[in-house]
């Protein structure tokens, strides 16, 4: 099949400009999705539009990534409330994270479409107020802008600067500017982004007399109507530091059975036979989540590689059979790196259970700590402790360096041991 029908089969295309399917069919576009360096990571949320880039370079196209180190110092406007600014430093700091996670999915080689990874501010920071206005300004109309959601929004709410009221011109302008330097004619989005884009398409075809394209994807939500990407715990993130690769993988093992087939069509690169099967499989024997262990091992590999997916796995397993004392430090950081967790000084002589447990703050007291332990309720270390006079030594931590307490059913607390 074709780009565009791929696209189409796989649920990506929410909209496009007339004449996109013809122009990826009979010649090699080059397209580019812009991303917004408000942070030093991307977060699974910008997995759709990546995956668009490097399906758009897959099928013989040249994929440019553009990297907001201009318009991040203005921000795209929030649904409610202005953002706050970031400063130059701490904009190209981010800029550096999210090249380094572009990477992972486009070939930046000497090919002949190989990816571009541009910053507008290679041209934003040039531009005269006087230039701009003049020569960008005049072609946009204020009534048409305030028919924006984004715009609406803000107004009917606590208002919108006119920084970031301007915010969709400095994007038209990106557009134009790879329009010129790079005969870019297509630029991808999610949903959201229609407006922003197709004022880029009237700005090229007012100065240049230029044609170019739109192709925008659908916002995610799940089956249950939750924001993609949101857990209890926040963001899901690309950054392995803020998001360890067992928790990603385990981010979407966890995915409901309603949305794993739409996924596996989103973020993989899996071909239709095989996604097909795997609905089929799943369909049969929901019980054995083929479909979501396939999501987890593929998305897993793309963002942090096979031995991210090795480890998560064998990680996986051994918490399940509850054997935590055969697990790594490593391991153990990994799976319990979002609960609470304390350092506590090692001493030779060790602590008695209870000591440990109100020392790590497990139990707000002694007295408390005895009653969890003699109703059963405390294992250190997978084991189930019975005795509140027990000694805990400090080489019976993981490592020497440490202990994993469980209260009740679910609570986990992570105790680290420093030199004493």
């Amino acid at each position: 099949m074709d780009l565009f029908e791929e696209l189409s089969w796989r649920g990506l295309v929410y909209d496009a400009t007339d004449g996109v399917r013809d122009a990826l069919a009979r010649e090699r576009v080059t397209g580019y999705i812009g991303f917004d360096p408000t942070a030093s990571s991307l977060h699974v949320g910008s997995l759709l539009v990546i995956m668009g880039l490097a399906r758009l370079q897959r099928a013989g196209h040249r994929p440019i990534a553009l990297v907001g180190g201009g318009t991040g110092l203005i921000g795209d406007p929030k649904p409610t409330t202005e953002r706050a600014l970031l400063t130059p430093e701490e904009t190209a700091s981010n800029v550096a994270g999210i090249r380094h996670q572009l990477a992972r999915f486009l070939d930046f080689d000497e090919t002949p479409n190989r990816a571009l990874l541009i910053d507008n501010a290679d041209w934003l920071t040039k531009l005269g107020a006087i230039e701009f206005m003049r020569d960008v300004g005049k072609h946009f109309s204020v009534n048409a802008m305030l028919t924006k959601d984004s715009v609406k929004k803000r107004i009917e709410g606590e208002g919108i600067s006119y920084t970031e009221f301007s915010y969709s011109l400095l994007q038209a302008y990106d557009y134009l500017e790879l329009f010129r330097r790079h005969d870019c004619t297509l630029q991808m989005g999610g949903s959201d982004q229609w407006g922003n884009i197709t004022a880029g398409l009237d700005l090229i075809r007012r100065v240049e007399q230029g044609k170019a394209h739109a192709l925008v994807m659908p916002l995610i939500t799940t089956s249950s109507g939750v924001k993609f990407g949101k857990t209890e715990a926040g963001a899901v993130w690309l950054d392995p530091e803020r998001t360890s690769p067992y928790e990603f993988y385990q981010f979407w093992l966890n995915t409901d059975d309603r949305d794993a087939v739409r996924y596996l069509k989103f973020f993989t690169f899996l071909d239709r036979p095989a996604v097909e099967a795997l609905e089929s499989a799943s369909a049969t024997e929901p019980e054995k989540r083929d479909a979501q262990r396939a999501l987890a091992r593929e998305v897993t590999r793309l963002v942090h590689g096979q031995a991210a997916v090795v480890e998560a796995e064998a990680a996986a397993e051994k918490l399940f059979r509850g054997d935590l004392s055969a697990m790594s430090m490593r391991e153990l950081l990994q799976i319990f790196s979002n609960v609470p967790s304390c350092d506590l000084r090692s001493a030779e002589a060790g602590w008695t259970i209870t000591e440990l447990l109100a020392a790590s703050g497990v139990a707000s007291s002694k007295g408390e700590a005895a009653r969890l332990v003699k109703g059963g309720g405390i294992t250190l270390n997978g084991r189930r402790i019975a005795d509140e006079k027990e000694r805990v030594l400090p080489a019976h931590a993981i490592e020497g360096r440490i202990f994993v307490i469980r209260k009740g059913k679910r609570d986990n607390f992570l105790v680290r041991l420093l030199d004493g």
